[in-house]
Order: structure tokens, then sequence, then C-alpha cells
């Protein structure tokens, strides 16, 4: 019994502790008064700056957009100056070393034979037809050959390569007239003077934007004034590609909006051409697949279109070396819509086949005028038949 009065005691004394405890741990917390808040008007929200016509320009981005920087001005590229076309055969006369090869060295090997025999005499008129020189071309240089080596009983190297020069070089005919027609047409019967004007025209994959570039840096170099008319509509880049020619070299680019007329930018180009008195317009049209009559069609459309300012001078058909026979295929068709003027050989580096000179020009009838020997800026060249054949020859 006294143990139960004792704990009751001490949990009575323990129960009063705690109490007082936590009595005095209140009277320490004391409120903290906060000071009053001033309401404070939300932001109001700047209109962006406009510019002319509306557009906006803003210099700042919104909160939580990624900053755009504002564009730079644009460079004012450095004008370039074109390499002088003369001469220019001859310093590229290394890149016709595969066409030397095929046509020049091997002909020179099977002439200079101690005996010229039928089976030799075929196997030259084989090795020419191979060269892509064409089946009747071939045989009448073989007859000629055959001639003159019975006749002067030619067996050396020196005296074959002499005979063969000389016949080569009457296939490919010197006489023709290579010039190209450029040259600004004086005021005459009461009408203004006006330029030149030269279509360039092709099959799809032939390069005649990037020949048409290099024509521009020709023309420019010989010192001409040239604008660029952008024709081909359908290809995105092309127009872009053209006038990226044109600023290297200083000259004016006409063009349309992409899938636009073409023979209106071809119009539009002749008139400007006109308007700022330059002495040549150079139009690229866009390739077209010699089969596709509609697009053969649209071709001569826009040479009639562009006549309307202007007579077209020149219509320069773009082949490349590389595809040999099939390119005829396509002069002969291209030669029906437009009257070809003159012939383009691109990539004639890149070939054993350097008959294909004499082949076009025997199938059209209209001289090989400039051809393309490397990738660089300044590697269309005039053509010079004498010279290439003194570089197929070695």
């Amino acid at each position: 019994m006294e143990f139960l009065v004792i704990g009751i005691i001490i949990a009575a004394i323990a129960l009063i502790g705690a109490t007082a405890l936590l009595y005095r741990a209140r009277g320490r917390r004391r409120p903290v008064e906060q000071p009053p808040r001033t309401p404070v008007a939300p932001p109001k929200p700047q209109e962006p700056p406009t510019g002319a016509a509306g557009t906006v320009t803003a210099d700042r981005a919104p909160p939580g957009a990624t900053p755009v920087p504002a564009p730079a001005e644009p460079l004012l590229a450095e004008i370039e100056v074109p390499e002088p076309t003369a001469g220019r055969l001859v310093r590229l006369r290394s890149r016709l070393s595969r066409s030397q090869n095929a046509l020049g060295q091997g002909l020179l090997m099977l002439l200079s034979r101690d005996k010229l025999d039928e089976a030799t005499w075929e196997e030259i008129e084989e090795t020419l037809i191979a060269a892509d020189l064409g089946v009747g071309p071939a045989g009448e240089l073989v007859e000629k050959l055959r001639t003159r080596t019975r006749v002067q009983g030619t067996r050396s190297v020196d005296e074959a390569r002499a005979l063969l020069r000389e016949e080569l070089i009457a296939l490919i005919d010197p006489a023709l007239d290579r010039a190209l027609k450029v040259e600004k047409h004086p005021a005459a019967d009461g009408q203004p003077e006006r330029p030149a004007v030269a279509m360039v025209v092709g099959v799809n994959g032939t390069g005649k934007t990037t020949t048409t570039g290099k024509l521009a840096r020709v023309l420019i170099a010989d010192g001409h004034t040239v604008v660029l008319g952008a024709a081909d509509t359908f290809r995105a880049a092309a127009a872009d590609q053209l006038q990226t020619w044109g600023q290297r070299v200083g000259a004016y680019t006409v063009r349309g909006a992409e899938g636009a007329d073409p023979a209106s930018v071809a119009f539009e180009a002749v008139k400007e051409g006109r308007g700022m008195g330059v002495d040549t317009v150079l139009i690229d049209t866009a390739g077209r697949l010699h089969t596709k009559t509609g697009l053969m069609d649209e071709l001569g459309k826009v040479k009639r279109v562009a006549e309307k300012q202007g007579t077209v001078d020149e219509v320069l058909l773009v082949l490349d070396a590389t595809t040999g026979q099939n390119g005829l295929v396509q002069a002969r068709v291209f030669a029906e819509v437009v009257k070809i003027t003159g012939i383009v050989l691109t990539k004639l580096d890149g070939t054993a086949k350097g008959g294909i000179v004499v082949a076009v020009q025997h199938e059209l009838g209209v001289p090989v005028k400039l051809v393309g020997l490397g990738e660089g800026p300044d590697d269309l060249a005039p053509f010079d038949p004498e010279t290439f054949v003194d570089a197929l020859l070695g």
C-alpha cells in the first residue's frame, strides 16, 4: 500500500513539471509582425517594334524562347578576274592524256608497223570506231591513210605522226567558223543597239548551268559585259547556282520564282540586257530528255519568246563527251527543235574517246566551239583543231 501511494505522488510531480516547462516555452515565442505588402501592378507587355511593311524586327527573344542572332550585313564578294582564254587549250592539253592513249598513241603504233596488211587496216578502223569517231568518218580516214601510206611508203613513227596529224586536222575541218557570236549589235535602221543573245541547251546532267557560268567567265575574260538569264526554273538550285557564278565575275542575273515560265525569264533577261547596254545575254535552260516532246516544244517556245526582244545569235548544245554515240542521238533531236549553232563538249578530259569531236561535227554539220577539260572555273577553252590533234598525238 505504501508503494502505491509513493508511485502516485511521483507521477503527479512529473505531470506538474512537464506542464510548467511547456508553459515557459510558449512564453518565449512572440509573433513577428510582417510589414504590410504594397500591391504592385503586373508589368504591361511591350509591343514589338515594327519595320517597313509591318515586318516584326524584335531585338530580344521572348521569355523561354531560343535567342536567334540578327542577320549579318551581306558581304560584298570580291570580283574575280578570269584567266585569259588565249592559249587555254595549250595549257590544258595534259588533260587530254586519256584520249591520247586510245586514239593518238594507239593509231601511231599501228601505222608504224613494218607491214600494213589488211588485218592491220581493219584494226586501225576498229580503233577509230572505238574512240567514237563514227563509222562514216572512220572509214573515210582509213581510206585516206591507206592511199597516202601506199604512195609515200610511211614506216617510221615520226612519219606516221605527221601523216596522221595532217589527216585528223583535215577531218576536224579547221575551216569551220568556231568564233562565238557574242558581239553587241550596233544601232541600225532606226533601231537602238542591242546585245547578242546565246542560249545554252542540252539534256539533264551534261552540266549546262556550270557551263553557262564558265562561259560567262570566258566572255568577261575577253572584255565583254554579260547578263545571265536563269531560265531553268524547274530545278530549285539552278538559279542560285547561276547567280553565284555571275556574282563571282560581276555579271547580273535575271531570275524568276521556282516553277515560273522559263520563256518569260528569257524575255526579261534580254530586255534587262538591252536596258543595261551589255554585250551579251546568256540564257541557261532546263535540262530535258530528248524523248519528251512536250519539253522539247517548250524549248522552242523559250527561243521564240526571247527573240521578241532580240535575235538569238547562238544556240550552244552542251554534250557530255563520256556518253559517246548516245550524245549524237540527243544532238539530232535538239537540232530539229532549235537551230544549233555550236557544240560545247564537256568532260573531254575524262574520256578515252576523243573521236567524239569529229563525230558530232560530222553528224550535225556545226562546229565544236568550246571544250571542258576539268572542273576548275577556267577549264572551259575555245576549241582549236591543231592544238587538239597535237595533244592527242603527244
